[in-house]
């Protein structure tokens, strides 16, 4: 099985990268990212090495490129993570995320239907939902709750869902759709919340809390993660969507309060800034269905998680030391600057 993964340069997709060799190991997997400010292709240095990985530099929204890389690689499956992802970058930005999420879809789904492929299989987020009011907490998303969008970066995300429908039901493609709740663990880059906090703390930094801190996210751990779509790419059904969720909802400020106490850091640390535009206020997702299916369920309790994932930081610090200096950009023409 050849397996090419978009945007494995990234948290979520080289968490992927990572899982995939351990589960399938004779697979071949392809990773093609554009290494934007996001992409850290340190993160893939445990597998550079792999006769199953190749690694290429390729922005999908490269027409020419990434028709020219499917017919020389011939893969049989696409799983797309490839995608600007931070909702105040798409406040600041919005023209980069349209290009790259909806039209980075459409080249790829295009390349799928000429050269063929068994599954395309798309990674999206619960943000395509909206949110859900604070007082409610016995409202969830289910794949059948309209799309809702608050952001540029949602409504990008949506967009591309729709757009796979589209393909599904006009040319028949191959495609599944995933819609995940906020994840963590390790390798995420460090302007999220989790890491941003852990780092700061680690320094003595002020940690920057939106408002009150009050806003409600449902955590996933990451490998629980990408085994779902594992499933999925095995059993999951052509052209449905799927919600994979933690169970796991938790105020930012309580999460900040958490990583302060488990790093010994006094909570004066916290800062309150003016709250984000059209801050979402609860994302909460039913993953029944996934469930019922499949028979997926989130392995990882977030007590357990996040403490790992606390560790993971403080035992990798070079890690996002590198990403704060910026160091981590130039690793690629290290890599690859001499062949």
């Amino acid at each position: 099985m050849k397996v090419l993964v978009t945007g494995g340069a990234g948290f979520i997709g080289s968490n992927f990268i990572f899982y995939m060799r351990k589960k399938h190991p004779d697979w071949d997997l392809l990773c093609v990212d554009k290494l934007t400010y996001a992409g850290n292709l340190e993160t893939l240095a445990p597998v550079m090495d792999d006769p199953h990985f190749r690694f290429s530099k390729t922005d999908i929204v490269d027409r020419k490129a990434i028709f020219s890389l499917f017919e020389e690689t011939k893969p049989d499956v696409v799983v797309n993570f490839a995608a600007e992802s931070h909702v105040d970058r798409s406040i600041e930005n919005p023209a980069v995320f349209l290009e790259t999420n909806i039209m980075g879809t459409q080249v790829l789904m295009d390349a799928c239907r000429q050269f063929g492929i068994q599954r395309y299989h798309q990674v999206s987020t619960d943000e395509v939902y909206g949110d859900l009011p604070l007082d409610r907490p016995d409202l969830f998303f289910t794949e059948k709750t309209p799309l809702h969008t608050s952001s540029p970066y949602s409504a990008s995300k949506a967009s591309a869902d729709l757009l796979c429908n589209a393909y599904h039901r006009t040319y028949g493609l191959p495609v599944t759709i995933s819609r995940c709740s906020n994840n963590y663990g390790p390798y995420q880059f460090p302007e999220k919340l989790i890491p941003l906090m852990i780092a700061n703390a680690t320094a003595d930094k002020a940690l920057p809390v939106y408002g009150e801190g009050l806003n409600v996210r449902d955590w996933l751990y990451v490998e629980d993660h990408c085994a779902a779509i594992d499933l999925i790419l095995e059993k999951g059904k052509e052209g449905q969507v799927y919600n994979i969720g933690g169970h796991n909802e938790m105020r930012n400020i309580d999460i900040v309060k958490l990583i302060l106490q488990a790093l010994d850091k006094p909570e004066s640390l916290i800062t309150h800034v003016a709250d984000r535009k059209g801050h979402d206020q609860r994302y909460a997702i039913d993953p029944s269905f996934i469930h019922q299916e499949l028979g997926w369920l989130p392995e990882t309790k977030f007590a357990d998680g996040i403490q790992s994932t606390i560790r993971w930081y403080l035992e990798h610090e070079d890690w996002w030391k590198n990403i704060i200096s910026g160091d981590y950009q130039n690793y690629y023409e290290r890599m690859y600057g001499n062949r």
